[in-house]
């Protein structure tokens, strides 16, 4: 595989909030209306954010695209619409020390980091998989529940997706995500959940169709009023300006005159009309959130950062070749308060 450039020593200053913090471990009220003030800090694969509102210590592993194309006798009735995601990722190039790998062993690499880091949670953001394979999902699940971590997972694209077979991106997912997925979502909501972890929410949204509907749109926007510090945790990334369709969630150059690959894939053409308002309507509401810390991703394959009204966007490169990311958010030493104060 082709490799891409790792983040080189980043640093950049944002201006985030947060108020009222509520997690598993404690409640904390805000004594203010004021937004706070984030600092964030990127070097390689490592992210640190940093905030007044973090009140202890988080450390998250976040993975996207591994996918697995593991499979069995069970998976034979579908390789009509399996054989060629099943051979895209065999063997993959490890983006740190260029040797071969493949993605069963970079996944599990990534979860024995998290467990030596301790980590609190583990983010799956998407494309863990080829296709809906069954035997895939129950190694993905057996291998998750070894490291005792607690983990959350959104699909992606192809987490769901037979190519060929009949049906619209919607009704496909809702197919395989009940006949396949949905032990990885422990009981959430697989199109919208929030999880509270040491006084942030985790906002895990579907958008592996490239839009959004109106429940998760009322969804987002209820936690946003909720006035925690937030993490948006979504499969596709959400447009930036110069960025290409492939950050396709609210890029208004999505829609079918730029679908490169529904042959390719074997899906339905993306609409001639474009996004749905509802979908534009989302990316505008995420960015004018004031308790948005961030918004992490995949789907590219391929590291990025993108600044949008002063709200960080961070893609991961994907873990079939090695990639994740190591995230600490950090309580604000007083030094450093004065600094962005």
């Amino acid at each position: 595989m082709k490799r891409r450039s790792f983040f080189k020593e980043v640093t950049t200053g944002l201006v985030g909030l947060g108020l009222t913090t509520r997690s598993f471990a404690y409640t904390t009220k805000s004594k203010t209306k004021e937004p706070f003030k984030v600092c964030a800090t990127i070097d390689q694969e490592k992210v640190f954010f940093y905030a007044q509102v973090i009140n202890t210590p988080i450390k998250v592993v976040h993975i996207a695209d591994t996918h697995l194309f593991k499979d069995d006798e069970r998976g034979k009735p579908y390789q009509a619409y399996s054989h060629r995601m099943a051979k895209a990722y065999n063997q993959t190039t490890h983006f740190k020390t260029g040797i071969k790998t493949n993605p069963e062993e970079a996944f599990e690499q990534a979860l024995a980091f998290a467990k030596e880091v301790q980590a609190d949670v583990i983010t799956l953001v998407g494309d863990i998989f080829s296709f809906p394979s069954e035997a895939a999902i129950e190694w993905v699940t057996s291998k998750l529940k070894e490291t005792g971590i607690p983990y959350i997972y959104t699909a992606g694209n192809h987490d769901w997706h037979y190519e060929g077979m009949e049906g619209s991106l919607e009704s496909l997912r809702n197919t395989w995500i009940n006949k396949r997925l949905l032990p990885l979502y422990q009981g959430y909501n697989p199109l919208m959940a929030a999880y509270d972890i040491k006084g942030i929410r985790f906002l895990a949204i579907d958008n592996s169709t490239y839009q959004i509907n109106k429940e998760q749109l009322a969804f987002f926007k209820k936690h946003a009023a909720s006035g925690m510090p937030l993490i948006l945790l979504v499969h596709i990334p959400m447009y930036a300006p110069g960025k290409n369709v492939s950050f396709g969630c609210g890029n208004p150059n999505w829609g079918a005159s730029t679908d490169q690959n529904f042959e390719l894939e074997r899906r339905p053409k993306w609409p001639e009309s474009g996004h749905t308002k509802t979908t534009l309507n989302f990316h505008k509401s995420v960015f004018n959130t004031p308790n948005l810390l961030g918004v992490f991703s995949g789907h590219i394959h391929r590291n990025s950062i993108e600044m949008i009204k002063g709200k960080p966007q961070i893609v991961s490169d994907d873990n079939a070749s090695g990639g994740y990311l190591d995230i600490s958010f950090l309580p604000m030493e007083d030094k450093d308060k004065k600094l962005i104060l």
